[in-house]
């Protein structure tokens, strides 16, 4: 079972590359962020005709949030206050169309597009500090059931310096502070594993290359594109790896997508070993 995580910068702008690539490599779930348009706009029948059922929570211009599946997407939350309530600043955090989550072959699919928060002395950073503690509040809600959980998307944090290429030049900058890193693993809780880190433990993994300053072309880029995984399901991962080549196309995202390939459900396994 392949699951992957894209932010696409626009899904009307990119369907076709994101179609193409979907044919190519037969992923079973897609997750896409930065999808810049409202639910009756979106591609639907593109995806439809390629088998694919669609579930989206969108926005004019900005943000947005899609899950593509194979598989029947079942118990679908849009936005945090479907989940939980009585949280401070929920009203706030729900406006804009940043997360999405759902049931898909009993794994608990959580995609998420966080705030960019532009500077760390900004209110769009108050913004993003918040909405990342209400992650936190999220997840824990969900894992009460201990149910599988897959939590996905564009982190706009680079967990290590090793996830930037020059981290002596951001140290302490928005997307690579010491702050927003412990955020983001208050929230993983210990319990949401980074799975491109079992793979691949190595420097010089990027998932995002701004559009300025050649950085694609002098690979100057980012990771900050992440799948973390319950233990119960990062046990059944063979391999995870991040798409580069879609961000060499003409006229790409400026982000490639990351894909996990899990062994998925357990009991498939088990029977075909016991056969």
């Amino acid at each position: 079972m392949l699951v992957a995580t894209w932010n696409v910068n626009s899904i009307r702008s990119r369907i076709d590359h994101v179609k193409e690539w979907l044919i190519a490599n037969e992923v079973d779930v897609l997750c896409l962020q930065e999808t810049k348009t409202e639910d009756n706009f979106f591609p639907v029948e593109v995806f439809s005709k390629l088998g694919y059922q669609v579930s989206t929570s969108g926005q004019k211009s900005y943000n947005g949030v899609a899950i593509i599946s194979k598989f029947p997407i079942n118990d679908i939350k849009i936005g945090f206050d479907q989940v939980i309530q009585d949280y401070q600043d929920l009203s706030i955090l729900t406006q804009q169309k940043r997360i999405i989550s759902a049931d898909i072959r009993d794994i608990r699919i959580i995609n998420v597009y966080v705030p960019n928060g532009s500077s760390l002395n900004s209110d769009k950073y108050i913004y993003k500090e918040k909405w990342i503690e209400c992650l936190k509040f999220y997840i824990r809600k969900i894992n009460l059931n201990h149910t599988p959980i897959c939590l996905l998307g564009d982190f706009n944090i680079a967990p290590e310096d090793k996830d930037i290429h020059t981290p002596n030049l951001y140290r302490d900058s928005i997307m690579a502070s010491s702050k927003e890193r412990r955020l983001l693993k208050d929230a993983l809780g210990g319990e949401l594993e980074d799975v491109f880190r079992i793979f691949e433990p190595g420097e010089n993994h990027w998932s995002w290359w701004d559009y300025r300053h050649s950085s694609w072309e002098r690979d100057k880029g980012w990771r900050i594109d992440h799948i973390y995984l319950t233990e119960d399901i990062l046990c059944c991962a063979n391999s995870c790896w991040i798409d580069k080549e879609q961000r060499s196309k003409e006229k790409p995202s400026d982000h490639a997508p990351v894909v996990v390939d899990i062994s998925w459900p357990p009991s498939e396994i088990e029977n075909e070993f016991f056969f």
